[in-house]
Protein backbone atom coordinates (compact mmCIF):
# COMPACT_ATOMS: atom_id res chain seq x y z
CA UNK A 1 0.00 0.00 0.00
CA UNK A 2 1.59 3.29 -1.10
CA UNK A 3 1.75 6.38 1.08
CA UNK A 4 -0.47 8.28 -1.39
CA UNK A 5 -3.15 5.59 -1.34
CA UNK A 6 -3.05 5.41 2.45
CA UNK A 7 -3.37 9.18 2.69
CA UNK A 8 -6.38 9.16 0.36
CA UNK A 9 -7.95 6.36 2.37
CA UNK A 10 -7.55 8.35 5.58
CA UNK A 11 -9.07 11.44 3.96
CA UNK A 12 -12.05 9.48 2.65
CA UNK A 13 -12.57 7.83 6.04
CA UNK A 14 -12.44 11.21 7.76
CA UNK A 15 -14.98 12.69 5.35
CA UNK A 16 -17.35 9.77 5.85
CA UNK A 17 -17.01 10.03 9.64
CA UNK A 18 -17.57 13.78 9.48
CA UNK A 19 -20.71 13.30 7.39
CA UNK A 20 -22.07 10.75 9.87
CA UNK A 21 -21.42 13.01 12.86
CA UNK A 22 -22.83 16.17 11.29
CA UNK A 23 -25.92 14.33 10.01
CA UNK A 24 -26.63 12.96 13.49
CA UNK A 25 -26.26 16.46 14.96
CA UNK A 26 -28.48 18.00 12.26
CA UNK A 27 -31.18 15.40 12.83
CA UNK A 28 -31.67 16.89 16.30
CA UNK A 29 -30.88 20.56 15.65
CA UNK A 30 -32.14 22.54 12.64
CA UNK A 31 -30.51 25.93 12.07
CA UNK A 32 -29.44 28.04 9.06
CA UNK A 33 -26.00 27.53 7.59
CA UNK A 34 -23.59 29.90 9.43
CA UNK A 35 -22.31 32.93 7.51
CA UNK A 36 -18.71 31.69 7.45
CA UNK A 37 -19.75 28.79 5.21
CA UNK A 38 -20.36 31.29 2.39
CA UNK A 39 -16.72 30.77 1.37
CA UNK A 40 -17.61 27.21 0.42
CA UNK A 41 -21.00 28.12 -1.06
CA UNK A 42 -19.34 30.58 -3.46
CA UNK A 43 -16.35 28.35 -4.26
CA UNK A 44 -15.53 26.90 -7.66
CA UNK A 45 -15.73 23.44 -6.06
CA UNK A 46 -19.34 24.01 -5.04
CA UNK A 47 -20.15 25.42 -8.47
CA UNK A 48 -18.86 22.21 -10.03
CA UNK A 49 -21.18 20.18 -7.82
CA UNK A 50 -24.23 22.40 -8.42
CA UNK A 51 -23.60 24.68 -11.42
CA UNK A 52 -25.74 27.80 -10.85
CA UNK A 53 -26.78 28.05 -14.51
CA UNK A 54 -27.97 24.44 -14.48
CA UNK A 55 -29.89 24.85 -11.20
CA UNK A 56 -31.59 27.98 -12.52
CA UNK A 57 -32.52 26.28 -15.80
CA UNK A 58 -33.88 23.17 -14.05
CA UNK A 59 -35.85 25.39 -11.68
CA UNK A 60 -37.71 26.81 -14.66
CA UNK A 61 -36.66 30.45 -14.22
CA UNK A 62 -37.32 32.46 -17.40
CA UNK A 63 -37.16 36.07 -18.61
CA UNK A 64 -39.75 38.42 -17.16
CA UNK A 65 -40.61 36.28 -14.13
CA UNK A 66 -41.11 37.53 -10.57
CA UNK A 67 -39.05 35.07 -8.51
CA UNK A 68 -38.45 34.46 -4.81
CA UNK A 69 -35.30 32.74 -3.56
CA UNK A 70 -35.72 31.47 -0.02
CA UNK A 71 -32.50 31.12 1.94
CA UNK A 72 -30.44 32.99 -0.64
CA UNK A 73 -27.43 33.20 1.68
CA UNK A 74 -24.53 35.08 0.12
CA UNK A 75 -26.12 34.85 -3.32
CA UNK A 76 -24.46 31.79 -4.87
CA UNK A 77 -27.54 31.37 -7.09
CA UNK A 78 -29.20 34.78 -6.75
CA UNK A 79 -27.17 36.63 -9.36
CA UNK A 80 -27.66 33.86 -11.91
CA UNK A 81 -31.41 34.02 -11.24
CA UNK A 82 -31.42 37.82 -11.63
CA UNK A 83 -29.70 37.58 -14.99
CA UNK A 84 -32.09 34.82 -16.08
CA UNK A 85 -35.23 36.89 -15.41
CA UNK A 86 -33.70 39.96 -17.03
CA UNK A 87 -34.50 43.60 -16.36
CA UNK A 88 -38.19 42.98 -17.02
CA UNK A 89 -38.24 40.44 -14.19
CA UNK A 90 -37.47 40.63 -10.48
CA UNK A 91 -35.80 38.48 -7.83
CA UNK A 92 -36.69 38.72 -4.15
CA UNK A 93 -33.68 37.41 -2.21
CA UNK A 94 -34.81 36.34 1.27
CA UNK A 95 -32.69 35.11 4.15
CA UNK A 96 -33.11 35.07 7.91
CA UNK A 97 -29.45 35.97 8.51
CA UNK A 98 -28.40 39.59 8.04
CA UNK A 99 -24.73 38.55 7.92
CA UNK A 100 -25.43 36.45 4.84
CA UNK A 101 -27.34 39.27 3.17
CA UNK A 102 -24.44 41.64 3.83
CA UNK A 103 -22.24 39.29 1.83
CA UNK A 104 -24.78 39.40 -1.00
CA UNK A 105 -24.79 43.21 -0.89
CA UNK A 106 -21.00 43.22 -1.10
CA UNK A 107 -21.14 40.92 -4.09
CA UNK A 108 -23.71 43.10 -5.86
CA UNK A 109 -21.52 46.18 -5.29
CA UNK A 110 -18.70 44.71 -7.40
CA UNK A 111 -18.16 46.36 -10.80
CA UNK A 112 -18.92 43.10 -12.62
CA UNK A 113 -22.43 43.07 -11.17
CA UNK A 114 -23.28 46.75 -11.73
CA UNK A 115 -25.78 45.75 -14.43
CA UNK A 116 -27.96 43.93 -11.89
CA UNK A 117 -30.70 46.23 -10.62
CA UNK A 118 -33.58 43.77 -10.24
CA UNK A 119 -32.86 42.18 -6.85
CA UNK A 120 -34.75 43.14 -3.69
CA UNK A 121 -33.10 41.88 -0.52
CA UNK A 122 -35.39 40.80 2.33
CA UNK A 123 -34.29 39.91 5.87
CA UNK A 124 -37.19 37.76 7.02
CA UNK A 125 -38.16 34.25 8.02
CA UNK A 126 -39.67 31.79 5.55
CA UNK A 127 -42.67 31.74 7.89
CA UNK A 128 -43.45 35.43 7.23
CA UNK A 129 -43.09 36.23 3.55
CA UNK A 130 -43.77 39.97 3.10
CA UNK A 131 -45.34 39.45 -0.32
CA UNK A 132 -48.90 39.58 -1.59
CA UNK A 133 -51.02 36.52 -2.26
CA UNK A 134 -50.79 35.10 -5.78
CA UNK A 135 -48.00 37.52 -6.73
CA UNK A 136 -45.05 35.35 -7.82
CA UNK A 137 -44.35 33.22 -10.87
CA UNK A 138 -41.79 31.02 -9.14
CA UNK A 139 -40.01 30.33 -5.85
CA UNK A 140 -36.87 28.26 -5.42
CA UNK A 141 -34.66 26.88 -2.67
CA UNK A 142 -31.20 25.34 -2.96
CA UNK A 143 -30.22 23.06 -0.02
CA UNK A 144 -32.50 25.11 2.25
CA UNK A 145 -35.82 23.33 2.83
CA UNK A 146 -34.38 20.81 5.28
CA UNK A 147 -32.90 23.61 7.40
CA UNK A 148 -36.39 24.93 8.16
CA UNK A 149 -37.81 23.39 11.37
CA UNK A 150 -41.50 23.71 10.39
CA UNK A 151 -41.37 22.86 6.71
CA UNK A 152 -45.11 22.68 6.13
CA UNK A 153 -45.61 26.13 7.64
CA UNK A 154 -43.00 27.55 5.26
CA UNK A 155 -44.45 25.67 2.29
CA UNK A 156 -47.90 27.07 3.08
CA UNK A 157 -46.46 30.57 2.91
CA UNK A 158 -44.78 29.82 -0.40
CA UNK A 159 -47.99 28.41 -1.81
CA UNK A 160 -49.83 31.55 -0.69
CA UNK A 161 -47.55 33.94 -2.60
CA UNK A 162 -47.37 31.86 -5.78
CA UNK A 163 -49.76 32.62 -8.61
CA UNK A 164 -52.07 29.80 -9.72
CA UNK A 165 -49.82 27.37 -11.67
CA UNK A 166 -46.80 29.10 -10.10
CA UNK A 167 -43.72 26.93 -9.59
CA UNK A 168 -41.76 25.86 -6.52
CA UNK A 169 -38.36 24.34 -7.33
CA UNK A 170 -36.27 22.58 -4.66
CA UNK A 171 -32.66 21.56 -5.29
CA UNK A 172 -30.53 19.32 -3.07
CA UNK A 173 -26.89 18.16 -2.99
CA UNK A 174 -25.72 14.88 -1.44
CA UNK A 175 -22.74 16.28 0.55
CA UNK A 176 -25.07 18.68 2.34
CA UNK A 177 -25.63 17.37 5.89
CA UNK A 178 -29.38 17.88 5.56
CA UNK A 179 -29.66 16.05 2.23
CA UNK A 180 -33.03 14.27 1.79
CA UNK A 181 -33.88 11.56 -0.72
CA UNK A 182 -35.71 12.86 -3.76
CA UNK A 183 -38.80 10.85 -2.76
CA UNK A 184 -38.76 12.55 0.67
CA UNK A 185 -38.74 16.02 -0.89
CA UNK A 186 -41.51 15.07 -3.29
CA UNK A 187 -43.69 13.76 -0.46
CA UNK A 188 -43.25 17.01 1.47
CA UNK A 189 -44.28 19.14 -1.49
CA UNK A 190 -47.23 16.90 -2.28
CA UNK A 191 -48.37 17.09 1.35
CA UNK A 192 -48.35 20.89 1.01
CA UNK A 193 -50.91 20.62 -1.77
CA UNK A 194 -48.51 21.21 -4.66
CA UNK A 195 -48.59 19.17 -7.87
CA UNK A 196 -45.56 17.39 -9.31
CA UNK A 197 -44.32 18.83 -12.58
CA UNK A 198 -40.73 17.68 -13.28
CA UNK A 199 -37.59 16.13 -11.82
CA UNK A 200 -33.97 16.53 -12.93
CA UNK A 201 -30.54 15.29 -11.94
CA UNK A 202 -29.37 12.22 -10.06
CA UNK A 203 -28.62 10.93 -6.57
CA UNK A 204 -25.72 13.37 -6.16
CA UNK A 205 -27.60 16.51 -7.16
CA UNK A 206 -31.25 16.92 -8.11
CA UNK A 207 -33.99 19.48 -8.64
CA UNK A 208 -37.73 18.82 -8.35
CA UNK A 209 -40.39 21.19 -9.61
CA UNK A 210 -43.95 21.37 -8.30
CA UNK A 211 -46.73 23.80 -9.19
CA UNK A 212 -49.58 25.44 -7.34
CA UNK A 213 -53.01 24.14 -8.46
Amino acid sequence: MTVVFLTLLIIVAFLILWQLVIRIVRSYAKFPAPAFISTFLDSDFRKMQQPPAKVIACSGIKPGMKVLEIGCGSGAFTIEAARAVGQQGKVYALDIQEDMLDKLRTKLARPGNSDIQNIEIINRSAYELPLEDNSLDLAFMVTVLQEIPDKQRALAQIKRVLKPAGILAVSELLPDPDYPWRSTTQRMLSKAGLIFEASYGNLWSYTVRFRKP
